[in-house]
């Protein structure tokens, strides 16, 4: 018997990408229901989908909120933390991880941003995410798979993937070179201060309203087409690149509490291939809260 290929697409969502091996589709994730070196990833903005409507089958919940947040510090688990959690959902060091959810996969990517981080290789995010594969009318369930678990290795944390609040200051400095390029992926009315508070989402409050000075409004939702899937390579080049967020530039991403920002580090880093990208996952939450922080209300030019 051949065992199921693990290690490509049934086809690249859309051909031109740097890494077209991050995106599966949602018929290879069917075909790969039962594959035993594969672990499906369910990561909602929403945590109580996976009980309340239903889940791909044999797909393990992440719940944010929970699984992958230290419990006294704002920060994530360290390494052995994150091993635990792998071997819980029965992940090995060479699993094929594929990571999907509601809102357009937005906690998807932080998701993989997170597993890159901890140096775990081999992941994909199922293109289109929970709305694709509801459009296509397949199967949930909201029976829980238990898998055996495992003996996992994590590397220490990649922070070149990460930005913090010291590196977001030196940073402004460099923006007027044209040397970089800080991405505020929020809507408009939270870049321009218009919002403070969004309602519904308390733990990501902040005293100030308005962006970090010299950020490029660019939301992370343009980069979805509106069945969730990605838009094509030419399309996010411009983009991206028409707001002068190039390649050759080093670019910090962030949002309110780095989730939507994880999203466009994964089309900046993965579909385009940038090569220094950063999400600062401090965010608003962290800037918007800093006493002295510098933040500038309307829009830039």
């Amino acid at each position: 018997m051949v065992a199921p290929d693990t290690t490509t697409t049934t086809q690249p969502a859309q051909p031109g990408y740097a890494h077209p091996e991050v995106l599966v589709d949602t018929e290879w994730v069917a075909q790969h229901l039962d594959d035993p070196n594969v672990r499906i990833v369910e990561a909602d903005e929403d945590p109580l989908l996976y009980e309340a409507i239903g889940h791909i089958r044999n797909a393990v919940k992440l719940d944010w909120h929970v699984d992958v947040q230290d419990p006294v510090r704002r920060d994530f688990v360290d390494k052995a933390g994150f091993e635990a959690l792998m071997s819980r959902y029965g992940i090995a060091n060479d699993t094929t991880v594929v990571f999907y959810g509601d809102k357009n996969n937005w906690y998807a990517a932080y998701s993989f941003w997170l597993f890159r981080m901890y140096g775990h290789q081999n992941v994909r995010i199922m293109n289109g995410g929970r709305a694709k594969w509801e459009a296509e009318n397949r199967e949930y369930t909201k029976d829980v798979s238990q898998f055996a678990p495992t003996t996992y290795h994590a590397q220490e944390a990649d922070l070149n993937l990460r930005a913090f609040r010291r590196q977001v200051e030196d940073l402004l400095d460099t923006l007027t070179a044209g040397a970089s390029a800080l991405v505020d992926v929020r809507s408009n009315d939270e870049y321009t201060g218009k919002v403070i508070h969004m309602i519904g989402y308390p733990q990501e409050g902040a005293q100030r309203g308005g962006h970090i000075p010299g950020a490029q409004n660019i939301p992370w939702g343009t980069a979805a087409n509106p069945d969730g899937t990605f838009k094509s390579p030419d399309e996010l080049r411009q983009i991206y690149g028409s707001r002068g967020v190039t390649p050759e530039k080093n670019v910090v991403a962030y949002c309110r509490i780095g989730e939507r920002s994880a999203h466009t580090w994964f089309v900046l880093t993965q579909l385009l291939g940038y090569p220094s990208v950063r999400n600062y996952d401090g965010s608003w939450t962290e800037w918007g809260n800093l006493v002295g922080a510098p933040i500038k209300k309307g829009d830039e030019a």
